[in-house]
């Protein structure tokens, strides 16, 4: 079982390991679109960027240093709504090693990245013009490289930017039924970290629906893939909600 995750605009800052070096990421098929990612970056640094704010200087010191800059584990390096309510970090030993096994993360800059992959900071989402390259030609034939049931919790956006055939999409609601937008975010990680703790595994939409329905969490199959039921993180506590 793959867990596909949407990257975040935010990322934590520094890192301890060694440089970037694309060798060391999973998925090797993915080579050749990632360097022509990574010399169309080396272009859009040599042209010059927005500095006109501190966050947007920030950005641009984070390009002009993505092959050089320390890295940390992708899993680390996201932050923002998902990855707080997943906390990683905050994983008990067996729980971070399903992570690693289960997580995939799609970057904008370098594909689809393994959650223990080491990266670097970087400031490139999918509405990023890199010169001489289109992000839907970059990575439309990159979901080939995984294999297996591939629970899609991606945005919509990063879904049609790296298509992964057969991966069953997850529709998130509110206890009432209502569809979430922002807040799903939040029950999205809350859910990969509940699968993690579980040590959960499925070879298929019913058969996660199966252990789901078993292990009390909200997540049942629906016409289009899997329904998550989530409170709002602004009225409870918790995010994945308990079924009624």
């Amino acid at each position: 079982m793959i867990v596909l995750l949407p990257p975040s605009e935010t990322k934590a800052a520094g890192g301890t390991g060694a440089s970037l070096t694309t060798a060391g990421l999973g998925f090797p098929g993915l080579a050749v679109a990632r360097s022509r990612a990574l010399a169309a970056l080396d272009r859009l640094v040599a042209a010059g960027q927005d500095t006109s704010t501190p966050a947007k200087a920030r950005a641009a010191a984070d390009n002009a240093a993505v092959r050089t800059a320390p890295t940390m584990p992708a899993i680390d390096r996201y932050t923002g709504v998902l990855y707080d309510a997943l906390d990683a970090a905050s994983l008990a030993p067996d729980a971070r090693a399903w992570v690693e096994r289960h997580v995939v993360i799609q970057s904008a800059l370098l594909g689809f990245v393994r959650a223990g992959d080491a990266i670097p900071a970087y400031k490139v989402s999918e509405h990023t013009r890199l010169p001489g390259e289109r992000m839907r030609a970059l990575w439309a034939d990159a979901g080939h490289e995984l294999d297996g049931f591939a629970l899609d919790l991606r945005s919509k956006a990063y879904a049609q930017l790296a298509p992964v055939p057969g991966a069953v999409a997850v529709e998130v609601v509110s206890p009432e039924g209502k569809a979430l937008n922002h807040w799903n975010k939040a029950g999205k990680g809350a859910l990969v970290r509940a699968l993690a703790e579980a040590g959960a595994e499925a070879g298929s939409a019913d058969a996660l629906a199966a252990w789901a329905s078993t292990a009390g969490l909200p997540l049942e199959r629906a016409d289009a893939g899997l329904r998550l039921t989530v409170q709002d993180p602004r009225t409870s506590s918790a995010s994945v909600g308990a079924r009624a």
